[in-house]
């Protein structure tokens, strides 16, 4: 029986290749995910003040009797109407 010693065992060429392929997979990986996050638009606190105020603005409207934008053909919850037709049917009953 042969006895191999530690300096006889190593990976590879094919280790070798391995270990570039997951390598060069997570290169493209991040690369990708960089890509994905610079779509991201993030708004700024500036921005995020503003919107602030105007929503403040926009529901004291509401009480004036004006909308805050939402189409009423819509419904109060902003859905696209579709559900309005099952609550008819239920009223026709």
């Amino acid at each position: 029986m042969t006895v191999l010693a530690a300096g006889d065992v190593s990976p590879g060429v094919l280790g070798f290749i391995v270990v570039a392929l997951i390598g060069f997979a997570l290169y493209l990986l991040i690369k990708s995910m960089n890509k994905q996050m610079s779509k991201i638009q993030v708004p700024r606190e500036s921005e995020l003040d503003d919107s602030a105020d105007g929503r403040a603005s926009g529901a004291a409207g509401d009480r004036a009797g004006g909308t805050d934008g939402v189409d009423e053909a819509a419904g109060a919850d902003g859905a696209d109407g579709a559900d309005d037709k099952v609550v008819a049917d239920k009223k026709a009953e």
